[in-house]
């Protein structure tokens, strides 16, 4: 054997160890829940809606409202549970100390704005506001401990004059205080390429929404692994998005628990 035949069998046997099935899994003890999904059954019971959700092997949450229950009786039941909150879809507005209080409590490491009013959002110079008030409140956040992100839709990726939205919003703001929690479902229904902003802005995408969308002209959504979003794809750039925590998603399941369990079964098993 010659030098260049070692070195090929060499790469040979390193590519089938760092292939071989099962070799690199989605974080299988870190997948999370956005509970807007069980959002019916927490309205219900709170406690009794989490010890399914954790049975069901989901070990991370994400919560969207604290279903009238103060944050630290949640923070007793996640512990008792054995789940963690890492973040939270919260409220900006005048209010924003008790809510950067109340995320310590419940020991989020991130505080995510989920959503920009389109009366809030018609040009350019809205969305430049709205992107300085980012600023403003993440350095309120990491004043406090805590990470300021964005939550996308798709209205973002609908250009005003002559620019995508969602572009401005990461240009005009401070990648040090205002990072992103991509929904790769609604960038995919925007017709953009997740893999194309991992590339131009690397870091900065600390969570992601893993949802799905079916193949019909409707671009409806559906429990993940049951549609064309092809998520090995996206995860195997996680280390250069910078993701650090995955949550499923579904806005409107038919059965919610259902739901939840196709889609974490299927990325219980999903390898890259």
């Amino acid at each position: 054997m010659n030098r260049r035949e070692a070195v090929q069998m060499m790469g040979a046997v390193v590519g089938a160890v760092a292939w071989r099935p099962g070799a690199a899994q989605l974080r299988m003890d870190r997948i999370g829940l956005q509970l807007y999904t069980v959002r019916t059954e927490m309205a219900k019971d709170v406690d009794a809606t989490l010890a399914r959700v954790r049975e069901i092997g989901y070990t991370e949450v994400e919560f969207a409202g604290y279903f009238n229950k103060p944050p630290k009786e949640l923070r007793a039941s996640l512990d008792r549970i054995g789940l963690t909150a890492p973040a939270a879809h919260v409220e900006l507005g005048p209010d924003w100390k008790k809510v950067l209080d109340d995320a310590l409590v419940m020991g989020h490491r991130y505080v995510v704005a989920p959503w920009v009013a389109a009366e809030r959002r018609r040009t350019l110079s809205d969305w430049k506001r709205v992107a300085q008030e980012f600023n403003k409140a993440g350095d309120q956040a990491r004043a406090a401990g805590l990470r300021f992100l964005y939550h996308n839709h798709d209205f973002e990726f609908v250009p005003l004059e002559g620019k995508l939205p969602y572009d401005v919003l990461l240009a005009e703001t401070d990648k040090n205080l205002v990072g992103l929690e991509m929904d790769l479902y609604w960038i995919t229904k925007g017709g953009q390429d997740p893999l194309a902003y991992f590339n131009k802005y690397p870091g900065r995408f600390s969570c992601v929404h893993v949802k799905d969308m079916d193949r019909t002209p409707q671009q409806g959504m559906v429990d993940v692994g049951a549609g064309k979003i092809d998520f090995k794809a996206i995860f195997a750039r996680s280390k250069q998005a910078g993701i650090a925590h995955y949550f499923v998603e579904h806005d409107q399941p038919a059965v919610p628990f259902d739901s939840i369990r196709n889609s974490y079964q299927h990325l219980r098993a999903l390898t890259w």
